[in-house]
């Protein structure tokens, strides 16, 4: 069964027409160098407060046609448009002064730079027909054009089974939202894009209008400011009947990740923030985190068994592959400590995030397959995103100090003290065993073999699967990983069976480059990150 937005039209999802209303440019809000005007405030909401009137009435589930009271009825999230946003008129973006060695600048004093909070940035209401930007020169604009994404239905892969047991079907989404505040520091990667576009004011309502218009029952959101998560976006959530857990990132960095779940579907278990930063250890001296819970569908009768949902947001440096494996490790370290059964066999897990690596590259395949030899490797090849590998380092052996406390099998030492009849070696000793008797140390692995949600790659035309796209780059980095079910039709080769499993249902398909180009690339008009989100449907059966 889809979801009910993604039922119209045979599956297919299709983009409407925007709107060209005029632009009120007043002087309502605080001025900013990156704020040019403001919507038109509606009369029953003054400017200065938060435009939510009581949210009592509402259902933790919403139908599809209602929408949050200051939402445009008639408009819808995957609207992209080829408009020029070459206009001669713009200023120049607020040019910011970095230092060119990541590794000098990560240790200066942080401490937040003014910013306007975001109470100053709130979206006035907006009833029937939305004021949108028109550019002061005096060209038109071009014919919006549309872009469709498919829903991709596998269920009928599945035959209904004659058992008594109860399948529970949910629907999870990954999305990097694009922060704010990296968007301005990195301006230079939107430069394609018009710059009233990237304005919190313009972008708060596209983001919000898709998370609801995708309807999942888990989202897992990366580059979430916190202070707009605080002031808008978990009220926003909440009123929609989603329950929030949110993660920032360490030293005072302003976003973080956040997972939100379905109040009337699920029950929250345990919540375990992922710091990947030691203070103590050189290699996790950055600021990534991750986030993990554990929840308990609710159905009728019986003890469900509980579902994993990870979510994290890795380093992003491509040369730095050493602290993207260790900050890997830790994460699943973390899952195996939350997922683990008395019995030493693991409840299903889903991996969302923004891993900064791409289909195909040795920590990629790392996650999938459970097990990875990096002997000889250089750091920048971990990732695959550095083209030249060419005097670079050789990771070292092993990665991490042994002070972290996790060994090689991405456990906590004195956990796996505690659990004794998980080896992940016993396959090994073998005839075969000798052959790899001295490649031991130089092996990572991991207890779990988990499938991805996505092929990467398009199978009628071969063309890869985009899930970011700015000026400088169009790469998939984002990624749904899940631990699959026996018959699931991705489940990968060989993969171990102590894991109960899910079964894929269905996905909202990915575009190729030259789809996101033809509008533009991202951000744009409607679309208002520099990523897609990414949709999947799951079956469990309890």
């Amino acid at each position: 069964m889809l979801p009910r937005h993604l039922q119209t039209v045979g599956g297919r999802y299709f983009a409407r027409a925007s709107y060209s209303q005029p632009f009120c440019m007043s002087g309502n809000l605080p001025r900013d160098p990156w704020w040019t005007g403001c919507y038109r405030p509606s009369s029953s909401f003054p400017v200065n407060s938060w435009p939510y009137p009581s949210f009592g009435p509402f259902r933790p589930s919403l139908p599809s046609s209602q929408t949050l009271p200051w939402f445009p009825a008639q408009s819808s999230w995957l609207h992209l448009s080829n408009f020029n946003m070459d206009a001669k008129g713009d200023e120049p973006f607020r040019k910011r002064k970095k230092s060119v060695d990541e590794d000098e600048y990560r240790h200066k004093s942080w401490s937040k730079r003014p910013y306007p909070p975001a109470s100053d940035l709130r979206v006035p209401p907006m009833h029937g027909t939305p004021e949108a930007f028109v550019p002061t020169s005096t060209q038109t604009e071009a014919k919006a054009l549309e872009v469709k994404r498919t829903w991709e239905d596998f269920s009928h892969h599945y035959h209904e089974e004659t058992s008594s047991k109860e399948n529970f079907d949910f629907t999870v989404m990954s999305y990097n939202i694009l922060s704010q505040e990296l968007l301005e520091d990195n301006s230079s990667l939107y430069s394609h894009c018009r710059r009233p576009y990237l304005f919190w004011n313009y972008r708060l309502p596209n983001i919000l209008r898709e998370l609801q218009e995708m309807n999942a029952d888990i989202l897992c959101l990366q580059e979430v400011q916190e202070d707009h998560y605080q002031e808008q976006i978990k009220p926003s959530l909440e009123a929609l009947g989603y329950i929030c857990e949110y993660k920032a990132r360490t030293r005072d960095k302003p976003d973080g990740c956040a997972i939100c779940f379905r109040s009337d579907k699920f029950n929250l278990k345990l919540v375990k923030p992922v710091e990947y930063f030691r203070r103590n250890i050189p290699l996790l001296d950055r600021d990534n985190i991750g986030l993990v819970l554990m929840l308990q569908p609710k159905s009728r009768g019986g003890e469900n068994p509980m579902i994993c949902v990870a979510n994290t947001h890795l380093l992003f440096n491509p040369r730095r592959g050493d602290i993207k494996l260790t900050q890997l490790a830790i994460l699943l370290a973390e899952i195996t400590q939350a997922a683990q059964k008395q019995d030493g066999r693991f409840y299903p897990i889903v991996l969302c995030g923004d891993f900064n690596s791409v289909p195909g590259s040795p920590l990629h395949r790392f996650i999938k397959e459970g097990m990875l030899y990096y002997e000889g490797m250089t750091i920048g090849k971990v990732s695959g995103q550095e083209k030249y590998y060419r005097g670079q380092r050789i990771l070292s052996i092993p990665i991490w100090p042994r002070s972290l406390g996790i060994n090689q099998r991405c456990v906590y030492e004195s956990q796996e003290k505690e659990q004794p009849g998980n080896n992940l070696e016993e396959p090994l000793k073998t005839e075969q065993a000798s052959e790899y008797d001295n490649r031991v140390d130089s092996r990572l692995q991991h207890h779990f073999s988990l499938s991805s949600v996505y092929s990467h790659y398009f199978p009628d035309t071969g063309m890869p699967e985009i899930t970011t796209c700015h000026s400088k780059s169009a790469v998939t980095v984002d990624y749904i990983f899940y631990s699959a079910a026996n018959n699931d039709i991705f489940r990968h080769p060989g993969s171990d069976v102590h894991c109960h499993g899910l079964q894929l249902l269905g996905r909202l398909s990915l575009l190729t480059e030259k789809d996101l180009w033809s509008v533009n690339g991202l951000p744009n008009e409607t679309n208002s990150s520099d990523h897609l989100s990414l949709l999947a449907k799951f079956r469990l059966q309890l």
